[in-house]
């Protein structure tokens, strides 16, 4: 990396489990750059999704390198995520039609629901003998054939608060999309008002995102937000991070012992 930009350039680890991200400065220059993004990229930036892309650059190895501008900025705290411009920026994520073609252009297939239960039978090893983590695969199992496969949108697929932005001059990013996919939005909705949004909230917030909150869709929500604290308990496990892991189960609990009367949602 430091060949590439000239020896003038400080090249510094940006963290991250793929290790391809990397900060770099050179005198008043600031830049975020990382190692074979997706083509994605330009076009989150061009949406203002994501921190403006400067530059693209193929190396000799055939690795291409993004540049960003580097913004200077914190993570959201958990009491933020129920602001309203969290809720309007993942409506316009998931109402998006260039987002989706772009991701269609790149070959991404519809993530289906059956797929997410086949991706946590081949996750969940050493968890699943713990009651709360049976139970909720026989819910997935249960209501797997009411979750529907007609509406698909660009979702981001890890919307915890670890991954937005908020930068110093008050400008918010949904970063880090290498799991980008094309799937049912209460894969990403569910994540944000099951695990961040008080429940007297959820009717406001969805409305500022852009629909009204159905019982059907609560349902949608909830068997997403399942299946991924059952992904979550187990990647974890194998990390080490049981402090995490337990959090995890003490919500999932909470999800399958959610009360089965939504009758105060809005019906259409």
């Amino acid at each position: 990396m430091e060949h590439f930009l000239g020896g003038d350039w400080e090249i510094i680890p940006a963290g991250g489990i793929t290790g391809k991200a990397f900060f770099a400065r050179q005198g008043g220059q600031e830049l975020f750059l990382k190692r074979n993004s997706s083509p994605f990229l330009a076009m989150l930036s061009a949406e203002g999704i994501v921190p403006k892309l400067v530059w693209t650059k193929r190396l000799e190895n055939g690795d291409v390198i993004s540049a960003q501008h580097w913004m200077n900025g914190r993570e959201l705290t958990p009491e933020e995520m129920k602001l309203d411009r969290v809720a309007k920026i993942m409506g316009k994520i998931h109402s998006s039609d260039p987002l989706l073609s772009m991701l269609k252009r790149l070959g991404k297939k519809p993530f289906l629901p059956s797929m997410m239960l086949d991706e946590v039978y081949a996750t969940i090893d050493m968890m699943y003998t713990h009651p709360d983590v049976a139970a909720a695969v026989r819910y997935l199992e249960k209501q797997l054939p009411s979750v529907p496969e007609s509406q698909f949108v660009v979702c981001h697929g890890d919307v915890n608060h670890h991954n937005w932005l908020l930068s110093d001059e008050d400008e918010l990013f949904l970063i880090d999309w290498d799991g980008a996919m094309i799937a049912d939005p209460a894969i990403d909705l569910g994540t944000l008002l099951f695990g961040y949004v008080e429940r007297d909230k959820w009717t406001s917030w969805i409305a500022q995102y852009g629909i009204r909150l159905t019982p059907s869709f609560f349902q949608r929500m909830k068997w997403y937000a399942t299946a991924q604290l059952l992904l979550s308990i187990e990647w974890d496990g194998e990390k080490g991070r049981f402090h995490d892991m337990n959090k995890s189960i003490a919500a999932l609990h909470r999800l399958m012992i959610e009360e089965k009367n939504v009758s105060h949602i809005n019906r259409q």
